[in-house]
């Protein structure tokens, strides 16, 4: 499935970047770069600060050292909303919905960073306001057709099995319309099926929008399959920084996922 892509130019540098919690080391001096239209898999045992890493990208966390060059702009924090109004979506490892909502209501709040007109407005639902709001819906609506959920558009997430609502968790992120994707995990739990599907879409998404995509996965056989680079962490720290092949044959990858790295 992994083809060659386009890929472009560094669009996200992280340089020496070291994060604690109380007495934890949860990442250490880690440097990788993602590139422009991409897909990143960025892989490691439990505890080994994938999520962290993430956390650190969109905002969620301040790193005690290091920084991140984003569109070629340096710094050493940034809020999550900042994050999203400068093209950086993300999705949870735990799903974040709104269960009593409806999929077209919950992917519609992807679009929130985007509205402009005041909360009157809004609330009056008059002039520019209903415009805006009908230009964001028929965004929100394509990205349904695009995702094949148009069967559920109205369907509480709640009452959906865990696939749908991991498509839908998707898709709220996709309304915000990002140049940068990070997914936590977005096949856990599934079935071989839904993981089928869920491939598809991060590649359709990779493809027909030119998003770059960094996302964390324990399924080695997805990593390797639709991943164009893998960067490796282990108790924090990166070992290995290649293509899926050179990461597959890299004896310390190894060590690390069968537990004797450290012994």
């Amino acid at each position: 499935m992994n083809t060659a892509r386009d890929i472009g130019d560094v669009l996200l540098k992280v340089e020496d970047i070291s994060l604690s919690f109380g007495g934890v080391q949860a990442l250490r001096d880690v440097t990788f770069e993602v590139r422009a239209r991409e897909v990143l898999g960025i892989i490691g045992p439990n505890g080994a600060g994938k999520s962290s890493m993430l956390n650190v990208i969109n905002g969620f966390y301040h790193p005690d050292e290091g920084r991140i060059t984003y569109k070629g702009t340096t710094r050493t924090a940034m809020r999550p909303h900042e994050a999203a109004r400068q093209g950086i979506a993300r999705t949870f490892q735990n799903i974040a919905l709104f269960k009593g909502m409806s999929t077209l209501d919950n992917i519609m709040t992807g679009r929130n960073t985007m509205m402009h007109r005041n909360f009157l407005w809004q609330a009056l639902y008059l002039g520019p306001a209903r415009t805006e709001e009908l230009e964001h819906r028929g965004a929100v609506e394509r990205i349904i057709d695009f995702l094949e959920i148009e069967a559920i558009r109205k369907t509480p997430v709640g009452r959906l099995p865990y696939g749908l609502q991991k498509r839908v968790e998707l898709g709220r992120a996709l309304a915000a319309e990002p140049e940068l994707l990070l997914l936590d995990e977005p096949m856990a739990g599934m079935n071989l099926e839904e993981k089928e599907d869920m491939c598809r879409f991060i590649l359709d998404v990779n493809d027909e929008f030119g998003t770059t995509i960094a996302l964390i996965e324990h399924d080695m056989a997805v990593v390797m399959d639709i991943c164009d680079r893998v960067v490796v962490l282990d108790y924090g720290r990166k070992i290995a920084d290649g293509s899926p092949d050179q990461v597959r044959a890299d004896q310390g990858v190894v060590d690390a996922y069968l537990g004797v790295s450290h012994g």
